[in-house]
């Protein structure tokens, strides 16, 4: 039931107690969605750039592919890469190229790669 916020000084020693403790509780969840926000962006841009050594013959070294036939990876938005290697990985996606690169690639790896490739300029997005 609503009730309206009273003066401080017809608090009770319970409502502020009940207070103190709903800021705590509310505390203790902000930053629980904080490490797990952290948790799932996840991916070590610098191992990834080691790692990307072979995907450079065809998406270019930063992923900034020269060929109209391979997608710019550069810029790409980190969750969409790790969720499309996967894909190419399961089968899910068919390409018979992207499929012998990606098939021995751990879900680290694959982690890896995406935030090297989402941390490149390249692709942008236009402000509404």
């Amino acid at each position: 039931m609503w009730r309206p916020i009273s003066p401080a000084g017809s608090m009770t020693e319970e409502t502020i107690k009940m207070r103190k403790h709903g800021v705590q509780v509310f505390a203790v969840l902000a930053g629980a969605m904080l490490i797990c926000t952290a948790a799932v962006a996840g991916g070590d841009a610098g191992a990834g750039k080691e790692k990307s050594v072979v995907c450079a013959s065809c998406h270019g070294v930063s992923g900034e592919s020269v060929m109209p036939d391979y997608p710019v990876l550069a810029g790409q938005h980190q969750d969409y890469l790790e969720h499309s290697l996967k894909a190419y990985r399961s089968g899910e996606r068919s390409n018979p190229i992207m499929a012998a690169f990606v098939a021995a690639l751990s879900d680290e790896d694959i982690a890896d790669l995406a935030a090297y490739y989402a941390a490149q300029e390249g692709l942008f997005t236009l402000n509404r």
